[in-house]
């Protein structure tokens, strides 16, 4: 028997995709190109490396599996080594503990990284920062993504807090993605290494056991233009989930355009070989 799932929305897959089979292609790619060659692309979450010799190692198992063939990896783009205090006002403040020793310039680590204002911190006490990032996930059929701790990867050491992320529908409400943080432990460190993994992408398809198919994306005028629409709505209204279907309607029927790149000439080396 077939359970039928019913998004908040209530959203069928447009008509080009009424069937409803195979995987669903989930197109990411970065708003910015300026410094892009930092941040790697997303990494399908799998163990498929790891032991698979025993029949019963859960690496074979099919809900593990499963489980991860939904999530995607994103890893930190460079090393963060913060330490959080007050300045002579009481005001919060971020510093960075790497000081000249530091492989980013202060002022490109403030562009990207952000203390929120403290009456908007969700716990008293508990300073919450934002790292910015350029990473953009669109498809054309309904899909719900959501950005959750990287829960299936060790640290030896754990963060002095927690990450927390969100739930939302990419093919409607585009954004670029944001890394959000809360600091329960302010006086120890935070301290994130460039390549380390900074969070899961979670896909939920319709119906709920399609598979997702990642692919790079062009970064169109459309998917610009459409982006533009959308974006900034947080600062004018609290309740932007109340905006999806005026979203929808005035959504292109397709803002998905995969990469397509030119294989690479062996070059000369290669062809004197082969001569």
């Amino acid at each position: 028997m077939r359970i039928t799932v019913t998004f908040e929305r209530g959203e069928a897959p447009r008509p080009e995709h009424e069937s409803g089979r195979g995987p669903v292609t989930v197109g990411w790619c970065l708003t910015e190109q300026k410094g892009g060659v930092i941040y790697a692309p997303p990494e399908r979450v799998r163990s498929a490396d790891l032991n698979r010799r025993h029949a019963k190692s859960a690496s074979r198992c099919p809900a593990v599996l499963n489980l991860e063939s939904r999530h995607f990896l994103v890893r930190c783009p460079f090393d963060i080594h913060l330490g959080f205090g007050r300045d002579g006002q009481g005001r919060p403040a971020l510093r960075n503990l790497s000081g000249e020793a530091s492989a980013v310039r202060g002022s490109k680590l403030g562009e990207k990284l952000h203390l929120t204002a403290e009456g908007e911190w969700r716990h008293p006490g508990v300073p919450t920062i934002q790292l910015s990032l350029p990473y953009l996930f669109i498809a054309d059929e309904p899909v719900w993504m959501s950005q959750v701790a990287p829960f299936m990867h060790y640290r030896r050491e754990g963060l002095p807090g927690t990450i927390f992320g969100g739930r939302f529908p990419i093919d409607v409400w585009p954004r670029p993605l944001m890394w959000a943080f809360e600091w329960h432990d302010p006086d120890r460190p935070l301290l994130l290494r460039r390549g380390e993994p900074l969070f899961y992408c979670l896909f939920e398809t319709v119906p709920p056991d399609r598979g997702v198919a990642l692919v790079e994306t062009e970064m169109t005028a459309e998917l610009r233009d459409y982006m533009e629409f959308v974006s900034g709505a947080v600062n004018y209204v609290n309740q932007t989930f109340s905006l999806f279907e005026a979203a929808e309607a005035r959504r292109p029927a397709r803002l998905l355009s995969p990469v397509r790149r030119a294989p690479r000439s062996p070059g000369p080396a290669a062809d004197q070989a082969a001569e």
